[in-house]
């Protein structure tokens, strides 16, 4: 499955990408991260990787990001792996104009279980609702500093 998510958000493109490359930032935009943990020694290298743990609900989900791309401000690029499931992301990032950035996301989801290609095809719509979710989470914490550990 593939689909494309877009936002235009209110702040120069350098401050986008300085508020979306800090691990520590995620726990701000990110419902139900719990735990993040660097597993390379230079965060910022193709083929990095990052364990990233979340809480939703009463589903506890491990996911593994590898850095498949990684050119700022321009674009990076990742993969996001756990049990029965490839997420292939690729992440553009234009500036309109001084004040406004556009971020494209690309979204593959491969599927690998029974169960995941079920959903992945019956309920498309909630992985590109849950897409677009991320993207107006992280443009509310960038353009005013909304936080979802406050909520």
């Amino acid at each position: 499955m593939k689909y494309t998510s877009e936002i235009i958000i209110e702040l120069p493109r350098k401050d986008v990408i300085n508020k979306l490359d800090s691990a520590e930032n995620m726990k701000h935009w990110q419902k139900g991260l719990v735990k993040y943990e660097t597993l390379s020694k230079d965060p910022r290298a193709v083929g990095t990787q990052m364990k990233l743990e979340y809480q939703l609900g009463k589903r506890n989900m491990v996911l593994t990001e590898t850095i498949l791309k990684i050119d700022f401000p321009n674009e990076f690029h990742a993969t996001y792996d756990t049990k029965g499931m490839h997420n292939i992301q690729k992440n553009y990032f234009h500036e309109i104009d001084a004040q406004t950035t556009k971020w494209v996301s690309e979204s593959e989801f491969q599927f690998g279980s029974f169960m995941m290609k079920a959903m992945g095809f019956l309920m498309p719509g909630a992985f590109k609702k849950q897409s677009m979710t991320y993207l107006n989470d992280f443009k509310g914490f960038a353009e005013k500093g909304t936080s979802l550990i406050d909520s």
